[in-house]
């Protein structure tokens, strides 16, 4: 046993910590293409204490970890590198305390997020954010990368929905900052350093979480229109006239074909249409709040802002038009290797993005499929192209897409993160001078740099950092 694996097993207990050839395997990668590679050993600690205890080992002793929460991450950031220890979260899911008062719940950050819609939903409560992974992600990697999903036009991102939190910090010393009301005037917010910020600074252990009172309505409608233009227009209209709107999903053609193909899916009109957006609306009152529906929806049509539109009849009818814009997994492994983007643009200048890179792309790379898709009422375009044969094409088309998502002001990375994945091309949405603040902070609250060492910002290796790892094909 090496003097790494004895002070670890001391403080944790060896049930905690796994050579086990299958564990070190299912610990090798998350979701994104970047070269998986197994872990030195794995730590599962059980509770928040034991993440400090076991970090203050690590650093200690210098050795680099990577933190993991449900390994569904696209950015390759909880991919172990070359002799990185791997710390789980996964035993951490308790519900430490549900407030049906107030509205919040206290929770341990390897709890899955389809485990707390279930609780609280349970007993009337909602929590608003949903993904695709709902199943497998763990709300501490919600909140280290800033989840976003298919509600953020109503409910926000996952900092908007976090009232408090505790972090582990490199060193083992806990930062505890569990705020369970909304209005805190009491200095520098310093939750807000650890959102969003994929697990460099610090190990998020427990959340404290806003609630919704549970809806009890969804209804949900899919529209063809004949421009972008015109899906602006329909946003504004439905964001004026619509409290209850929680989702307003943008496919274009090219999507919505690509998503017929492949999920076996009927046209949902007689004729094809420029744009697709798909509604939905969650609320308490099922006969008001779908007259209020179709009741927009006959302006728009009237005024010729949308050409044609179905509002789903049944709960089923409503599974099948949100089939179309989830056939998104089937089209991601369909199109391997592929390059996959989630940018951020300023809405006014979505549409000339689109046009100019299906111009571009279609005409660099004649052979490959371009799909464009998104959520329109936060910025946040996804863009799937694919398959290459060659890491040098997909290069090609990162750098095209992502200076011109400069140029448009705006940003690489909207929901999945940063990771290795996109490190090269962070300069293009952030100063230097801001990647300077954010290392001289990893730096200060990390200085041995063993937590997710060489990602989001390139190690100053005038310092003697590490050099940052080389992303595979994805």
């Amino acid at each position: 046993m090496t003097d790494l694996q004895q002070a670890l097993v001391e403080q944790l207990g060896d049930q905690c910590v796994s050579l086990d050839p299958g564990v070190l395997d299912a610990h090798a990668g998350d979701w994104s293409d970047t070269e998986k590679r197994r872990p030195s050993l794995v730590l599962t600690p059980r509770t928040p204490d034991e993440v400090a205890r076991a970090l203050g080992v690590l650093s200690a002793l210098r050795q680099k970890v990577v933190v993991q929460g449900g390994l569904t991450g696209l950015a390759g950031g909880a991919t172990p590198q070359a002799g990185e220890v791997a710390m789980s979260l996964a035993k951490m899911n308790a519900i430490e305390e549900f407030d049906q008062v107030g509205g919040t719940i206290t929770v341990q950050a390897g709890l899955a997020l389809e485990q707390l819609q279930t609780h609280v939903e349970a007993q009337g409560w909602f929590f608003p954010l949903d993904l695709g992974a709902r199943g497998s992600c763990q709300i501490g990697g919600n909140a280290a990368t800033n989840a976003g999903g298919n509600r953020v036009v109503r409910f926000g991102v996952m900092r908007d929905l976090i009232l408090g939190m505790e972090v582990a910090l490199a060193d083992g010393t806990v930062l505890t900052m569990m705020n369970k009301v909304t209005k805190n005037t009491t200095g520098i917010d310093l939750k807000q350093l650890f959102i969003g910020s994929e697990g460099i600074l610090g190990v998020i252990t427990r959340l404290v979480l806003k609630l919704e009172p549970k809806p009890t309505v969804a209804n949900t409608a899919l529209c063809a229109l004949g421009s972008f233009d015109a899906a602006t227009r329909l946003l504004k209209e439905l964001r004026r006239r619509l409290p209850a709107l929680s989702s307003f999903e943008l496919m274009w053609d090219d999507f919505m074909s690509a998503a017929m193909e492949i999920g076996g899916l009927k046209a949902p009109f007689a004729t094809r249409s420029p744009v697709y957006v798909l509604v939905e609306t969650l609320g308490g009152s099922e006969e008001s709040e779908r007259k209020a529906l179709e009741e927009v929806l006959e302006y728009a049509l009237e005024n010729e802002i949308v050409d044609d539109v179905i509002v789903a009849q049944s709960l089923d009818h409503a599974r099948q038009l949100w089939a179309y814009r989830e056939t998104v997994g089937e089209l991601l492994s369909r199109l391997k290797p592929h390059a996959a983007f989630d940018v951020g643009l300023p809405m006014i200048e979505m549409d000339g993005f689109v046009t100019a890179m299906k111009q571009a792309l279609t005409s660099r790379f004649p052979e490959q499929t371009h799909l464009f898709f998104g959520h329109l009422g936060d910025g946040n375009l996804h863009l799937l192209s694919g398959p290459y044969a060659n890491m040098a094409d997909m290069h090609q088309v990162e750098t095209l897409v992502y200076e011109q998502v400069q140029k448009a002001g705006g940003c690489i990375s909207a929901e999945h993160g940063i990771g290795v994945v996109k490190q090269e091309f962070l300069h293009l949405s952030r100063s230097s001078a801001e990647t300077d603040l954010m290392r001289k902070l990893k730096n200060l609250l990390d200085p041995c740099g063993i937590l997710n060492d060489a990602r989001v910002i390139a190690p100053d290796l005038s310092q003697g950092g590490a050099q940052p790892a080389t992303p595979a094909p994805h």
